[in-house]
């Protein structure tokens, strides 16, 4: 099994930055794609950004050019990188990772295996 933590959300004024982490433990030896997902109160879960074991990128029309993903293998980690936050940023976070190794912008939600438990951000004057 694996477990997905994530850490770094908060309370941050529109225009500011603020960098999320998702570390994996466990049985994290063959996890492929990962990514980032949001849900705002009221709306349906989105997905952000992802990103495949190779490092091949996706990411949002709403955040593209705002957002960069990465991630650390060898850490078992994968980061998001968010800048010039918006209100509608607002959201819980979630980091999902899968088995399989696929290219993140043909992968839908029901393809991640784990999920975390979320973390909140907030982006408020």
């Amino acid at each position: 099994q694996v477990q997905l933590v994530e850490s770094g959300g908060g309370l941050v004024q529109p225009g500011g930055s603020l960098r999320l982490a998702c570390a994996a433990s466990g049985i994290t030896y063959s996890l492929g794609v990962m990514a980032w997902y949001r849900q705002a109160p009221g709306k349906q879960r989105e997905m952000v950004a992802g990103i495949g074991s190779g490092g091949l990128t996706s990411y949002a029309d709403s955040v593209e050019g705002r957002f960069t993903i990465s991630r650390d293998n060898s850490k078992n980690t994968i980061y998001l990188q968010m800048d010039s936050l918006k209100p509608e940023d607002t959201a819980v976070y979630y980091c999902a990772a899968s088995h399989q190794r696929l290219a993140p912008s043909r992968s839908r939600a029901s393809v991640y295996d784990y999920w975390g438990q979320g973390t909140q951000v907030t982006v408020s004057s």
